[in-house]
């Protein structure tokens, strides 16, 4: 059996060699960097994936997020809510423009953000929702965009883990993750469904004005060379990193068939363990793309898990070990810890299982049957 880990890039890559080499090496004849015909293709084969009317690649999916908040014009004060159980990133993007985020608690099935809790976090100050696809699980979006426009607020998704995503309505109409929102934004990070081989990102939208604006955004607020028009950054996806993208975007489907046909092994041989609560999943599994295989491990033998697969060689993680309430650089006095037991119960439970699309079954069934004889004798 192969060396297990908990992302296998270089598995990936070896089957994508050739191609990507082509893509690459067709870049570097070009010798054209940043933007050019590369970007401009990849971007289109992402907006048909899609069905989105406009995206706009980025240097990262930080920025993506950040560069999505400006677009909407907010104002120092305004109140964004978001998750408490997610990664920093969402809401560093908050602090940083110096607007106010709102962390509300989270469902115990999902992991996303509780439409219930941000009801009841909305103030004459609310001005957008950031709902967080956590681990690849399309958050409630049906409610969460209801609730938005009965208050007009906008709605900015976190897509950074779950590209790839159907979300299906109560009518049964379907969408990908990422286009349901005002605007999105998504994350290339190598580690991610579809990942680059460095940094790399975009920003989602359907409205024609926001996208111009964007478009003015990640590149230092030109529409025309040296006519600065909007104050902007500089962000912006580099030809090498398109080149691997749109290679790996032709096999997207296929690598989230892949982790859900893992995921469910894993579900069939953990399910039944009274120690063990598996991933939440709709019946045909579609509105996950298994970013991770996060678990909840009951009374309180995470830790001794973790030992446990450490001692193995099998590697795991912690997403996320400590609530965003409770972090150094964004407490808050007011906030009661209280008012976030869901988050302050799942960051003592949850651990993360390998997850990709180069799994065997072999490799999946030694996992469990390490997991499982290790929680047989607490």
């Amino acid at each position: 059996m192969d060396p297990i880990r908990m992302v296998d890039l270089k598995k990936q890559y070896d089957f994508l060699e050739e191609e990507v080499t082509l893509a690459m090496r067709e870049v570097l004849d070009s010798t054209v960097f940043i933007n050019g015909p590369m970007v401009q293709a990849f971007q289109k084969d992402l907006e048909q994936y899609l069905n989105v009317k406009h995206v706009i690649p980025c240097a990262n999916g930080t920025d993506a997020l950040q560069i999505a908040l400006m677009g909407l014009k907010l104002e120092p004060g305004d109140e964004v809510i978001t998750a408490d159980f997610t990664f920093a990133a969402t809401v560093e993007v908050i602090s940083l423009l110096k607007l106010k985020p709102v962390l509300v608690d989270v469902d115990p099935q999902t992991f996303n953000i509780d439409p219930k809790a941000i009801e009841k976090a909305i103030t004459p100050k609310t001005k957008a929702i950031i709902p967080v696809h956590l681990f690849g699980q399309a958050a409630a979006m049906e409610e969460i965009l209801s609730m938005a426009k009965k208050h007009k607020l906008f709605v900015i998704e976190d897509n950074a883990q779950g590209i790839g995503a159907d979300y299906t309505f109560s009518d049964g109409t379907q969408a990908k993750t990422g286009t349901l929102g005002d605007v999105s934004a998504t994350s290339f990070f190598p580690s991610k469904n579809l990942g680059a081989y460095g940094d790399g990102g975009a920003i989602f939208t359907n409205d024609d004005d926001l996208a111009h604006f964007i478009r003015g955004i990640v590149n230092h607020g030109m529409y025309q060379r040296y006519h600065h028009d909007v104050v902007g950054v500089n962000s912006r996806l580099d030809a090498l990193q398109a080149a691997v993208l749109k290679v790996k975007l032709q096999y997207l489907d296929f690598y989230n068939e892949r982790r859900k046909e893992a995921a469910l092994r894993y579900t069939d041989l953990l399910k039944d363990h009274p120690k063990l609560i598996t991933p939440f999943r709709d019946g045909a599994c579609n509105s996950h793309v298994f970013h991770q295989y996060t678990l909840r491990v009951l009374d309180g033998n995470r830790e001794g898990l973790a030992q446990a697969l450490q001692a193995k060689n099998i590697p795991y993680g912690i997403y996320y070990p400590i609530p965003l309430h409770q972090q150094k650089a964004y407490e808050d006095p007011s906030t009661d810890t209280h008012a976030f037991p869901v988050t302050n119960q799942l960051v003592k439970d949850v651990i993360s299982l390998p997850m990709h699309s180069e799994l065997s079954v072999a490799q999946i069934e030694y996992i469990c049957s390490e997991v499982c004889t290790f929680l047989d004798q607490c």
